[in-house]
């Protein structure tokens, strides 16, 4: 009887020794390669109908049609550039000094937009694109290597080089226009990046992460959370990164290097839309209250400066610092409402 028990617990000791190591090897098995854990992907808030007659010029922009995706305001040629897309297809929309709005169609679904000097690219599947502001030009750009790849992200480095992001996680630093010189996966997917120089800080929803890479794009420099619900981010000249936490109702602020949190500021309602300009404001839209409202970041907190209602939907904001111009583009279709002397007297 003795024999037999002592059988038996041996038996059950193999077991369980085997049982672990079985747990063990499903644990350990390639963690790099795992896709690291998630939260749902917070949203900017679906806008109510707009209560008041926003200030300023609202111009429609049904010759682009679709939805808007991001607007950027490029001083070289001093439009504002507008990203949208409906169909499978996409399209810039270029406002010039006369408000008067041009089309330039683009054969595929854009993803993202980034400009410079009369310039946009634009992020899609496979490559992007390159959309001369001046003449209207619109160029394809194919990377090696990479056809099914959906690109959700771009930017520039201040080398010139592009970093793309894509929805399986990846950031590629292109080489020259179709080449990759470098790569990083290491995140849930890649929502937004933006560049101080040469360095890429990178937003990633699902992990409400921002993320710096080291100067050659190979590796992963720093992380840091980003509130309960990062949604969007914006460079400044000054040299820092804003970044709207949506669902935990914050503006984030933070130096580059080293990635470092400065500024933390409660923001009702819902902030999405983000622009900076050069003179130290960050400007913040509401999207539940549909109210757009500037901070001077200078005193090292948020000073709440002016505040303005808005048209509905106003996720995408930009800013010309020459004219002093806010630009509010509704996301609902409500058109682009421009608020001249934006700042007010100072």
């Amino acid at each position: 009887m003795a024999r037999r028990s002592n059988l038996k617990q041996l038996l059950a000791r193999v077991g369980a020794a085997a049982s672990a190591v079985a747990v063990l090897a499903a644990c350990s098995s390639n963690p790099i390669e795992a896709p690291p854990p998630t939260i749902t992907p917070a949203q900017a808030a679906d806008s109510p109908p707009a209560s008041a007659a926003p200030p300023g010029d609202v111009i429609p922009l049904t010759a682009s049609g679709g939805t808007v995706q991001a607007a950027t305001f490029d001083g070289a040629t001093g439009s504002l550039v507008v990203l949208s897309a409906a169909d499978g297809r996409s399209a810039v929309t270029i406002l010039g000094s006369d408000d008067q709005p041009a089309t330039v169609p683009v054969d595929a679904a854009a993803t993202a937009m980034t400009g410079h000097d009369g310039v946009v690219f634009l992020a899609a599947r496979g490559g992007y694109y390159r959309v001369d502001l001046a003449d209207r030009a619109v160029r394809r750009f194919d990377v090696a290597d990479r056809r099914d790849t959906e690109f959700t992200a771009i930017a520039r480095r201040g080398d010139g080089r592009l970093v793309l992001g894509s929805a399986d996680g990846a950031v590629l630093t292109l080489a020259d226009e179709t080449t990759v010189g470098a790569e990083v996966t290491v995140f849930a997917r890649v929502d937004a990046i933006v560049t101080r120089g040469d360095t890429a800080v990178v937003l990633d929803r699902g992990q409400t992460s921002v993320t710096t890479l080291s100067q050659d794009g190979s590796a992963r420099q720093q992380s840091l959370r980003a509130g309960d619900g990062a949604t969007t981010m914006v460079a400044d000249a000054a040299g820092w990164v804003a970044v709207a936490d949506t669902r935990g109702g914050e503006l984030l602020v933070y130096g580059v290097d080293p990635l470092i949190l400065r500024q933390r500021y409660p923001v009702a309602g819902a902030p999405y839309g983000l622009a900076t300009s050069a003179d130290g404001w960050a400007w913040v839209a509401q999207t539940a209250t549909n109210t757009v409202v500037g901070y001077d970041l200078a005193t090292g907190i948020p000073v709440e400066k002016v505040r303005y209602p808005t048209v509905r939907q106003p996720n995408s904001l930009a800013f010309d610092d020459a004219s002093g111009t806010l630009y509010v583009v509704s996301a609902a279709g409500d058109g682009v409402q421009v608020i001249r002397s934006a700042e007010g007297a100072q």
